[in-house]
């Protein structure tokens, strides 16, 4: 199978020098390794030109985030699989070739994410994607590995191939014909949570989304926008919602929809009892955006299948905050 890694860079020559040695050194017999630039004005291009000439360039003409970023990028990419990488991991050796073999095995396997640990910590899961992702009944993303800001070391207990899903946007190898099928990324969203509702669309379209254990990369994480932002509060929240909206079953529909608006606001209170009025401003801004395409979303549902396979049991923020359970293996 025809490979490429595709890097999404934004001004990013710093995560670059730092990152590309290991890309290149662990993977350059097995994929072809793209920089997809978002109109950058510092010298990555330059830099890239001068230091990897290997490393092939992609221009985009605006900066249009992640979901248009990749877009745009991979329609000039000819290749079996898409690699989607962040600037700012580190990979491994052989870290290619577990989720190669894995796609050559099952052909319905559409998605598959590595495991993902702390480069600042390797000793511990990392928060975007962890050991695999999983939604839940009020379409609050949650992850092996990772509850909200609980992150669990890594004792081998996900060295494993699991279903999971959904697969982490810093990290996440796509079909390619399933990425065009999909229509790739819902441009809508512009940053953050769009990687869920690929994976819910694939599978709403009857493909499999897989975490494969016996690979692991290292993500820095927080590179473009760290945890304290409120803009990242703003786009987790606002997008969430956008996802029920666009994928939850129309027999869960209204109930998820108010039972959420009562939940945000109670995470609201609890960012201002926590003197971060910003974050509460953020989470009121995403419920403002929500509204203002509420309609839209709704329209995109027209155009999807419905199927309830996400995890229609578990409240992770019940089963988190009020019952103390910090770790996945722990959920009931």
């Amino acid at each position: 199978m025809k490979t490429a890694i595709v890097i999404l860079n934004w001004n990013g020559k710093k995560l670059l020098k730092q990152f590309l040695p290991s890309i290149i050194n662990f993977s350059n017999q097995e994929a072809e390794i793209y920089v997809a630039d978002n109109a950058s004005s510092d010298d990555s291009i330059n830099f890239i030109k001068q230091n990897y000439p290997s490393v092939k360039i992609i221009q985009n003409s605006t900066n249009g985030g992640y979901a248009k970023g990749y877009n745009d990028a991979l329609q000039h990419i000819n290749a079996d699989i898409y690699c989607l990488l962040n600037s700012d991991i580190e990979v491994t050796k052989n870290w290619l070739t577990p989720i190669l073999a894995s796609f050559k095995k099952d052909g319905n396997t559409a998605i598959i994410q590595p495991k993902i640990l702390d480069f600042k910590d390797k000793t511990k899961f990392e928060y975007a994607g962890a050991g695999g992702g999983y939604v839940d009944l009020y379409g609050y993303p949650y992850c092996r590995g990772r509850l909200f800001n609980h992150l669990e070391a890594d004792n081998g207990q996900y060295n494993d191939i699991a279903d999971i899903f959904w697969a982490s946007g810093a990290c996440l190898f796509i079909r390619s014909k399933v990425y065009h099928q999909l229509n790739g990324f819902d441009e809508d969203y512009f940053a953050h949570q769009e990687e869920i509702d690929l994976c819910w669309r694939a599978q709403n379209e009857g493909f499999n989304i897989k975490y494969v254990g016996n690979s692991t990369v290292y993500h820095v994480g927080g590179a473009t926008l760290n945890e304290t932002n409120p803009h990242k509060t703003f786009l987790n929240f606002r997008n969430s919602l956008l996802n029920v909206v666009k994928n939850v079953p129309k027999q869960w529909f209204l109930f998820i929809i108010f039972s959420r608006l009562i939940l945000d606001g109670i995470a609201g209170l609890k960012f201002l009892t926590e003197l971060k009025p910003k974050h509460t401003l953020a989470i009121l801004k995403a419920h403002f955006s929500f509204y203002v395409n509420f309609f839209k979303f709704l329209g995109k549902r027209k155009l999807l299948q419905k199927k309830a396979n996400y995890n229609l049991h578990t409240s992770v923020i019940w089963q988190y905050f009020a019952l103390g359970r910090k770790k996945f293996e722990n959920l009931k």
